[in-house]
């Protein structure tokens, strides 16, 4: 097992935590991690990698222990791209060229935006689970059109304010479904797995060092005339993640140096074109009252239009392979860890 050792740099944006692992002159992957998680999801995987890969995975800013600088939602993912793209120039780093880039859930979006924005330090991209390039909620068909011209639907307004207060209150148990704990359980992973027991503690202590206020989770909220009634703010990472603010689509259009492996669970919950987590579904479930119709506000089809983008891409020149695991969630890294270092390493290799 490679040794792994934990670091802050500061940049000119803010002071970032890192854990790197493998040899200086190593080829450099960077791991982006998702909302509600931390750099260390990444441990085994960096622990496993071969001793020719320098593995290098960063909090992002209101996660784990990097500091919580406010995240301006009106720059979409843009606050997280940047921050990377200064750590991976940091001359502490000491990276010479260009890293591969593994994104997972909304760190799949960074990934995009940070290629999207600064194509000179990315070379391989894994889109791992990666979040939708229209954002979270309030889109429909292919091509994200918003559902509402206010983008209702997405936003800090549609985090459950239960899982909020929990996480504000640093509540550790399983006592409610809405119990950090149990939400991981439930959604990251495709039950019954579960990781051994001391990880579930480390990864639950991970979730509870989130920073929640209006300028981090969820971020601020406000009211819409339309159907859920909220709309998206200004602040804080779930309005960063509104299609109001973030739009990858951009992403095909980039110059074809970037190959790509999306590799995604079949069971994921989580980012799907029936997730338990959007609005349109969740309406069409009956779960939300007055849901307008699939004619007003279907079910966001995220997986299709993550798909619908990278085709656009391959059309351009660009190349992709897309990678379904049987039986796994939201976590393909931890639920299937020995299938996809393997995939890792044939395509980073």
């Amino acid at each position: 097992m490679t040794a792994i050792t934990s670091i802050n740099i500061q940049t000119h944006r803010l002071r970032t935590h890192v854990l790197v692992s493998g040899p200086a002159d190593g080829v450099p992957v960077l791991f982006i991690h998702g909302n509600c998680s931390s750099a260390r999801f990444f441990e085994q995987t960096m622990a496993a990698l071969p001793a020719k890969f320098r593995a290098i995975a960063a909090d992002l800013r209101g996660y784990g222990d990097s500091e919580p600088a406010p995240i301006d939602a009106t720059r979409g993912l843009r606050d997280f791209s940047d921050d990377l793209a200064a750590l991976l120039q940091h001359a502490e780093l000491g990276i010479k060229g260009k890293v591969h880039v593994v994104g997972w859930s909304v760190g799949g979006g960074v990934a995009m935006q940070l290629a999207i924005d600064h194509p000179e330090l990315v070379d391989k991209i894994i889109l791992e689970a990666p979040m939708a390039p229209y954002g979270f909620g309030g889109t429909k068909g292919t091509s994200g059109e918003p559902c509402f011209a206010d983008f209702a639907g997405s936003g800090g307004g549609t985090a459950n304010p239960e899982f909020a207060r929990r996480l504000k209150e640093r509540d550790a148990s399983e006592e409610s479904a809405f119990s950090p704990r149990k939400v991981m359980n439930d959604y990251y992973f495709k039950p019954p797995f579960r990781v051994e027991k001391d990880r579930e503690e480390f990864f639950v202590a991970e979730i509870l060092k989130m920073v929640v206020d209006d300028d981090h989770y969820p971020g601020d909220t406000i009211t819409s005339p339309n159907w859920p009634a909220v709309a998206p703010g200004t602040r804080g990472v779930n309005n960063a993640l509104a299609p109001k603010y973030v739009n990858l689509s951009g992403f095909a259009k980039i110059p074809p140096k970037h190959d790509v492996l999306w590799i995604r669970g079949d069971g994921d919950q989580i980012v799907s074109d029936t997730s338990l987590f959007d609005f349109g579904f969740l309406g069409k479930l009956g779960a939300i009252p007055g849901w307008p119709g699939d004619d007003v506000y279907p079910a966001q089809p995220m997986v299709s239009q993550t798909r619908a983008v990278l085709d656009a891409y391959k059309e351009n020149g660009g190349s992709y392979r897309e990678e379904i695991l049987p039986n796994v969630g939201h976590s393909p890294h931890i639920e299937a860890h020995d299938t996809f270092v393997s995939e890792l390493v044939r395509f980073f290799g």
